[in-house]
Parts: structure tokens; sequence; C-alpha cells
């Protein structure tokens, strides 16, 4: 009779689970169904899916198979495989070398910047190296300020990314060595009426020119900032109008011959400290004989901040290439980090050759994927390594609060509670991670918008109402 009573009670029990699984997905199939109807999408296509990991559910799935362009939420799958096999202890290192010999004050010889990938290094960091450089005594070098940048391929752009898409800063020239973000900060200050504005390039440095043809105005601004991007110089052009009463303009813009730009930086910041170079500023590997002076790294763990929360392409491309120096040695490229992607792919239960993975960060719209990987990949971090699923979803922007979510659902319940990476392009709007419902489960969801024209702002819309959605499911 006991027996009995707990199987009845188990039945009942799973009974109205599944009850109340399907009571909520119902209230998602209706809800999100309503938005469907909208004109909007009589000419764009939305792909989701809504899965319910507290108790193991699908809840919502439309159109989940579709292979579609993931944008930067292609980073999501970048993370996901450098924390599956790097590890967030996983070091970038920048080095630091000196061939030949020292007579007196004067090094007969080399110094040597060795790249490691690392993607958030800067001036500041610079700094360290040349006070190394200075503790060697010297007071001038009769050699060459070098870069060994043969930890990676000579690809500088990732596959398929566009040309029209230079000189911003999301698409830098990438190098083993980068530096500042392989950018620079221009700051355009307004003038005197009918002059021109004060033009400042930071860092300091004869690495590029700049040419000021704009003009303080009473008038509205219209100021372009670019760089003569057409013939691959790092010339900047500041053409347009800039209002008398403006605050001080602030952009990026990329630059070309990186390979160049942290050695350059170094001997620009020994001559200031005392060191005069009178060799070139060149690219050459480190001879074994040379002697190490110093060694910067950077883990993982600080990367991934930077890469998730601001969407950052560099972070995403350097982890790849992480990903395949690791594996499979020197040179790295996007290639072999992809195929370390395709593992964790058919870790998590999916076939790897369904899918078309060609860069890191999402910027390519040769990438095509689907909400299925990218929930299956969510899921899998949460119900097997759930130490790995914490970080990931801590370094998720989050709704209203940070990142490339600080302006968006920044009222309701989706506020504070939606961990989640956005992604755009052209026609293009995604949006995958993380949130709880209203009844205390936690989502896990993918929601690709794509095929619109002009801005994105309606698909985000449509992607903020259905985080909504889930966030008020009880």
């Amino acid at each position: 009779m006991k027996r009995n009573f707990l199987n009845f009670t188990l039945a009942l029990l799973l009974l109205t689970s599944a009850a109340l699984g399907q009571s909520k997905a119902n209230y998602l199939s209706s809800k999100i169904d309503s938005l469907l109807q909208d004109d909007y999408f009589r000419n764009t296509l939305l792909s989701c899916e809504i899965f319910d990991l507290t108790n193991d559910s699908l809840l919502f799935k439309k159109d989940e198979k579709i292979l579609l362009h993931p944008a930067s939420n292609m980073k999501i799958l970048t993370t996901s495989t450098a924390l599956y096999f790097l590890g967030s202890n996983y070091n970038f290192t920048t080095s630091l070398f000196y061939d030949g010999r020292i007579e007196g004050n004067v090094l007969k010889g080399n110094i040597y910047l060795k790249g490691g990938l690392d993607p958030d290094f800067t001036s500041d960091d610079l700094e360290n190296f040349a006070e190394a450089v200075e503790d060697l005594g010297i007071e001038s070098i009769e050699g060459n300020i070098c870069s060994d940048v043969s930890v990676m391929d000579s690809l500088f752009w990732g596959n398929g990314w566009m040309w029209d898409d230079d000189p911003y800063m999301d698409f830098p020239y990438m190098t083993p060595l980068n530096i500042n973000d392989d950018c620079v900060q221009i700051i355009v200050t307004p003038g005197e009426i009918n002059k021109k504005p004060t033009v400042e390039i930071l860092p300091h440095s004869l690495f590029y020119t700049f040419e000021n043809d704009a003009l303080t105005t009473g008038d509205k601004s219209d100021l372009t900032i670019t760089r003569d991007w057409i013939h691959r110089k790092n010339h900047f052009l500041i053409e347009g109008t800039v209002n008398i009463e403006d605050e001080p303009d602030t952009v990026q813009r990329n630059l070309v011959n990186t390979n160049l730009y942290a050695p350059t930086l170094l001997k620009e910041i020994l001559y200031r400290d005392g060191i005069n170079c009178f060799g070139i500023v060149d690219t050459q590997s480190v001879p074994q004989t040379a002697k190490k002076l110093y060694e910067f790294q950077r883990p993982f763990g600080q990367v991934i901040v930077n890469l998730l929360k601001t969407s950052d392409n560099l972070s995403a491309e350097m982890t790849l290439r992480a990903l395949g120096l690791k594996f499979f040695g020197a040179p790295t490229s996007a290639k072999k980090g992809i195929k370390m992607i395709d593992s964790l792919i058919t870790i998590i239960g999916l076939n790897p050759e369904e899918y078309r993975i060609v860069d890191g960060s999402g910027v390519s719209h040769y990438n095509l994927v689907n909400p299925e990987l990218i929930v299956s990949d969510l899921k899998y971090f949460y119900f097997n390594r759930p130490e790995l699923y914490n970080i990931l979803r801590n370094s998720f922007p989050v709704a209203g609060v940070d990142g490339t979510l600080k302006h968006r659902m920044k009222t309701g319940l989706a506020y504070d509670n939606v961990h989640a990476k956005t992604g755009t392009l052209s026609g293009v709007s995604t949006l995958s991670g993380f949130v709880k419902s209203a009844g205390g489960d936690n989502i896990a969801f993918s929601i690709f918008v794509q095929n619109f024209v002009g801005s994105a702002d309606t698909a985000r819309n449509y992607q903020d109402k259905i985080c909504e959605i889930i966030a008020e499911m009880k």
C-alpha cells in the first residue's frame, strides 16, 4: 500500500510538472505569436529558441534550425570554447628580448618585442618594457627595434570582412603584437569662430600624420574624421564643421602596418627617456641567442569581460587564435582556432559540419549558425560545467546596467535580470543569454532577427519584448 501511494504521488508530481511546463509553453507561444503578427515580420525573419534550464524542458521554438548570421553572438561560441579548452587562467604573454653585447653605455644589438596575441596591451603596459631597457644602463642602441610577429599568420582581417568597414575601430588590422586596440584616439576641440578646431591624436607619435581642414562655426556640427584607407596610409583627414559650443569630440580610428606600431612607440618612449636608437623599426624573429629582459602576462579571465561586455572584436579574434596556438602551434590562424570550436560543437552533441564558422567575432557575413546551436551551448555549460557557466553568464552585458545592454530594458522585470550577448550587422540583430522568470526558473534563450532594412532598433525592441515576456512568466 505504501509503495502504491509513493508511486501515485510521484506520478502526480510528474503530471503536475508536465502541466506547468505546458502552461508556460502555451503562455510563451501565445504572447510571442501575437508579436509576430506585426507587419514588420512580413519581410523579416525571427528565429528563436527558449529553454527552461531549471526544469530541463523546451518552452518555445520557431525556425530555430535555420542557418543565419550570428553577428556578435558568434562571440558566445568563441568564449565558450576558450573557457572549455584554455580556461580563464590561460595567459596572453608579451615578451622583451635583446641580443648583441653591451659596451659601456652602448647596446651593440637589437631590441625585440615578441607578440603573444594580447588584445588589451596598451601604451601604459609598454612603459614597463621601456623601463626594463633603461635598467640595462645604456644610453644608445646601435641596432634595431624589432617586432617578432611569428606566432600568427599574416592575415590581418578575418575571412569575409568588408573593405568599406575601414577605418573604424571595430575592424582592426590584427597583429600578434597589438597595442591600444591597433587604433588611435582623435580629439577635436572647437576653436574660435571661422578658425580651425584643435586636433590631438593619442598616443603622440610620428607613426601617423593628420590634415586638419575642419572649421569652427556657429552652425550645427558636421564633422568627418577618417583615415586615408583607400591608399592604406596612416594619414588622418579631419573635415567639415564643429559648433563652437560643442564639447570636445573623441573618436577612435584604426591603423595599418600595425606590426610596427608597438616597436615605433617603444623607440619613441626610449628617446623621450634619453636613449637614442640609431637603427630602424623592423619585423624580425627573436634569435635563439637573445636574452629575455621582461615579460608581461594577461589572463584570459581579464580579457573575457571586454570581449563580451563591450563586444570587442579584437579580443574575440585573438582568443580564437590563442586556441589555435595552444593546440596546433605557431603560426596560429583563425582556421586552427575554428577547429577547436568545431570540437566543442561535437562535445555538446551537434554536428559542426552543419554550420559555417569563419571568424571568432561574428564580423563576417559568411558565418552561418542558428539559435538551436547557441542554446545548446548555453545548456551544456549550465548542466555540465557550472563553474564555467557562472563565468560566462557574469561576463554577459546586463539589461539596463552595463555593456551593450546598458541602454536597453531599463524598466520592468527584464531590468538587471537579462544577461545576454548582443549582435548587430547590416540587416542582422541577435540576442542570446539568460533570464530568470517571475516564477524563479532559469531560462536560456536565443533570438535571431534578420533580413530587415534600415535601423536595427525595431528588431531590438522585439527582442526586448520577448525578454520581458519571459521575465514575467510564472
